[in-house]
């Protein structure tokens, strides 16, 4: 997800995008333990994805606090 639509959405939508990254990296996780993942550099794209959200939502509340 790139983080150009990411900072059009709002602190809600940030956190259920957040949300589903993470149950996507948890059932990446228990795919691989299974010997079940075929694309392995999905992996990465999620743990950056979710970092990139969590980035946002940080400055986000950030900015609002400073208002």
């Amino acid at each position: 997800m790139k983080i150009e639509e990411l900072k059009n959405k709002t602190l809600d939508q940030l956190k259920s995008i957040l949300i589903d990254l993470k149950k996507e990296s948890f059932n990446l996780r228990f795919q691989k333990a299974n010997g079940q993942l075929e694309n392995t550099a999905r992996v990465t794209v999620v743990k950056r994805s979710v970092a990139r959200v969590l980035t946002l939502i940080n400055n986000k509340i950030k900015n609002e606090s400073e208002n």
